[in-house]
This record gives C-alpha cells, sequence and structure tokens, in this order.
C-alpha cells in the first residue's frame, strides 16, 4: 500500500468570500494513490479521461469528515479520503455541519487535490426495501429530482473552475440492485420495490444522472453493483447485468460512454478476501457452496472475486475494459474475534462458521454492524482488476437510527438497525447485529466509529 501525506496547496482563483470561508477550514493532507504524479500540474484544462483515475491522484480529504474523526479519537486515519455524501437537494448548498458541493470544491482546489469523490443519492421512493435510508422525493417525482437535483449538480461539477479536477461519481447506491432481488415474486419482495419497478423511474433517474455529468469531460461515473452477498447468486448475477445494460444505460439521455465503472460493498461489510475458504473449498466430501448454510450456493464468498467477476462480464458486455472499485471503509473485521487459520472441523457449516473473517450473522445485515473494524486504507490499483480501494461511506456515520427519530431528511425507521429485531427473509430471519443507540443515516455514530477504530484491519 503507496500512501503519502501532503501538506495542502493553494491555488490562485477568485472566489470570494466562499472561497476563504472553506480555506480557513482546511484540515491539511492528501493521500496520493498509486505512482508519485511527475508532471507538474498547469492551468490547461485536459479534457481526456484516463484509464484509471485513481492512478497517481491527489485525492481529497473532507474537512467536515476528516475534523470528527480527528476529535473522536481517529487521528490515525484523519488525514484518509471519503467520499462527500450529496443525499438530499439541501446538501447541495450545505447543511449544518457540512459545507455544499461547491464549497468542497473550492477546498478541494485549496488542498491541491487532483481528484474528488462524490456521491449521488436523491432518487425518487430511494432505497425501497430499507427505510433507514428511504428519501425526500416520492416514487413519481422523477421531473423533480432531474431538475432540482441533477441538473444543479451538473451545472457546479461544469464550472470551468473545476476542470482539471477528476471528479468520481457513484451514481444511486441501491436501487437497481433492489429491481433483482426485491421485487415480485421474490419472497423478499417489498410493495414499494415493485411500485418502482413498474414506474420505471429508477432507471429513469439513474440514466438522466449518468447522462447530465457524463457530459462533463472530467467525470468519472460509477454504478453500484450491491455486494457478493445480494447479487452474487446465478439468479440475480446476470439478470443485473442485462437490468444495467438494456434498461439503463442508454435510458433517458445516458449512453455507455457515460460509464466509466462499477462499485462493490458500498456502505457494506463484506471482507475482501475470506482467506481460509472459496466457495468450492471441499469439506467433509461436498463443496462449502452446496453445504454451508452461510455460503447457500453463492458463487462469492467476497468482494475482490465478486468484483472481478463483474468487472470481466461487463468489460465483455461494454466491449472495453470496465473499471472496479471497492469499498473497504467497514470491512475490516479485525479483533480478537478475527480467525487466524481455517478450521479443523469436516462437518461444512462448523468449518465456515470457524474460518470466515466477516463476523456477521448474515450476509443480509447491513446497519451498523457489531464487531466490525476499519478496512483496508484507500490504494490505487491494489490488485489486477481492481482500480481503487475507497472510502465511499465514511467510516463512523450510521447507516440509520435504532429507534424511530422525527427528522425533516425522509428517512425512516428500519428495524434491521434495532439490535432486538429478529429478521426477515431478506436476512434469512437473523437477529440484525446492529449496534445500539444509533443516530439517523449519515449522523455522527461515535460508538460506532470508536469499534471501528478499535476493530481495524489492517490495525492502526
Amino acid at each position: 500500500m503507496n500512501r503519502k501525506v501532503h501538506n495542502g496547496r493553494t491555488r490562485s482563483r477568485p472566489r470570494g468570500a466562499l472561497a476563504a470561508a472553506a480555506a480557513m477550514s482546511v484540515v491539511a493532507g492528501l493521500l496520493t494513490f498509486g505512482a508519485e504524479a511527475t508532471a507538474e500540474k498547469t492551468d490547461d484544462v485536459t479534457t481526456a479521461r484516463v484509464d484509471n483515475p485513481y492512478e497517481g491522484a491527489q485525492v481529497y480529504v473532507n474537512p467536515d469528515w476528516s475534523g470528527r474523526a480527528s476529535q473522536g479519537g481517529g487521528s490515525a486515519i484523519a488525514d484518509e479520503p471519503t467520499f462527500v455524501w450529496m443525499d438530499r437537494t439541501a446538501a447541495i448548498n450545505g447543511t449544518e455541519g457540512a459545507r455544499g458541493l461547491r464549497a468542497h470544491l473550492d477546498t478541494a482546489l485549496d488542498q491541491g487535490a487532483d481528484l474528488f469523490q462524490v456521491v449521488i443519492y436523491n432518487l425518487p421512493g430511494r432505497d425501497c426495501s430499507a427505510l433507514a435510508s428511504n428519501g425526500e422525493l416520492p416514487a413519481d417525482a422523477i421531473d423533480r429530482y432531474q431538475t432540482e437535483y441533477i441538473d444543479p449538480i451538473a451545472e457546479i461539477l461544469g464550472d470551468p473552475a473545476y476542470a482539471n479536477l477528476r471528479i468520481v461519481t457513484v451514481v444511486e447506491i441501491d436501487s437497481l440492485p433492489n429491481l433483482i432481488t426485491n421485487v415480485a415474486p421474490r419472497e423478499t419482495q417489498t410493495e414499494n420495490c415493485n411500485t418502482m419497478k413498474a414506474n420505471g423511474n429508477y432507471q429513469k433517474g439513474v440514466g438522466y444522472a449518468l447522462g447530465a455529468l457524463g457530459a462533463l469531460p472530467n467525470v468519472y461515473n460509477y454504478i453500484d453493483i450491491g455486494h457478493h452477498g445480494w447479487l452474487g447468486w446465478d439468479d440475480n448475477f446476470e439478470p443485473f447485468a442485462d437490468l444495467v445494460m438494456n434498461e439503463t444505460v442508454t435510458n433517458n439521455g445516458a449512453s455507455p460512454e457515460d460509464v466509466h465503472g462499477f462499485v462493490s460493498n458500498v456502505a457494506n461489510y463484506g471482507v475482501l478476501h475470506e482467506e481460509h475458504f472459496d466457495a468450492n473449498t471441499v469439506i467433509g466430501g461436498r463443496p462449502v457452496r452446496e453445504a454451508s448454510d452461510w455460503v447457500d450456493w453463492n458463487r462469492y464468498v467476497d468482494e475482490v472475486s465478486y468484483a472481478k467477476a463483474y468487472g470481466e462480464l461487463f468489460s465483455q458486455r461494454f466491449g472495453r475494459r470496465i473499471s472496479m472499485l471497492i469499498d473497504t471503509s467497514r470491512n475490516g473485521w479485525g479483533g480478537a474475534d478475527r480467525p487466524s487459520g481455517p478450521s479443523s472441523s469436516t462437518d461444512p457449516n462448523t468449518f465456515v462458521e470457524e474460518s470466515r473473517i466477516d463476523g456477521r450473522i448474515h450476509t443480509g445485515n447491513w446497519c451498523n454492524q457489531s464487531g466490525a473494524g476499519i478496512g483496508e486504507r484507500p490504494t490505487a490499483s491494489p490488485e489486477e482488476g481492481i482500480d481503487a480501494f475507497v472510502w465511499v461511506k465514511p467510516p463512523g456515520e450510521s447507516d440509520g437510527s435504532s429507534e424511530e427519530i422525527p427528522n425533516d431528511e425522509g428517512k425512516g425507521f428500519d428495524r434491521m438497525c434495532d439490535p432486538t429485531y429478529e429478521g426477515n427473509p431478506r436476512n434469512g430471519n437473523n437477529m440484525s447485529g446492529a449496534l445500539a443507540d444509533a443516530p439517523l443515516s449519515g449522523h455522527w455514530f461515535q460508538a460506532q466509529f470508536s469499534e471501528l477504530v478499535q476493530n481495524a484491519y489492517p490495525p492502526l
């Protein structure tokens, strides 16, 4: 892992009081991904996209998150780059405790950053299977999504002042995977997901975002592919690719050229490598894929194998190399409970339970997971087929509240965030594994952050 901390460099460009305020709150520190950049930056605008935007890039460190992390006992990671989330329309101009998009971009320039990361996350009827991350827009508000949300973001990102920044977008996490697994006739269907499948607004919204943002030559769009415990099964894997290719990347102004790649494990907990077994490991005379309740016929047991498989499939479908990212912000699973080697049991279930690094009760568990730890630090080109490990979900930001909390952010209460919840078909009717006393999604959760730091792997 090649990481280097830099002091922020100031670029001269008039931006008035907004830039001055942003510069005052910069936390020094930038991460250089991969190889060191050898050429001096100039004021010339480069329009050609590179194959891997993270290679040699100095990536923006969000001072809003960095300050909380440092004060919360995470000074060892406070200089790591995390994505900025535009999770409602108000976030574009800034909310209490968080600067707006333009202020973030101005701060990135003041830091001397080459690359800025942002999550686009405000679809109508957002996150139809998880109430904790419901959004502000009703299911039929596709016009408002386009004109009130995407268009202002595109206008800001298209400002010539930011033309020398590579801008990586993660476009609408969880949306398209929900249209595969949580619609009729699946047992896991929800009424909200059936509505979104019928009205097509997820595909229309993602298509519009891809087209509007992909028109900017310095923007790199990445589509969410869930995680191995969501789409890894045969009846999900290729149907999702069909949904992307046939209904999304040519929808509502988008074209395949607007997609640079895909991202796995966003805001989730799947490990990079299950070091002690794979789906085809034979225990007791049978592959664990067939015999283990944990694997349960999935072809993938970790995120790297899953992301690489999708990278190969989508490269074939697009007819060009497709970039793959993995979110490693909370998938370390270190600490005393991390297994140091494979089990000696000849019973497949016992073997997997004693060997697996992923400490969740079930791979369908997603909310504020107890025992989780910080994962690999953001790194470019960490291994063949993966362009970068990134921190899409800023560590310490809650997945959802553990009880109902009234709010004006459109976020509901999901029982999967309740530590007493005994589950549903989407998590095999298991306990949720969630931490208690959690705030609303996106809000700072100090108890979780402390646990993530304590259980980091590699250790801090």
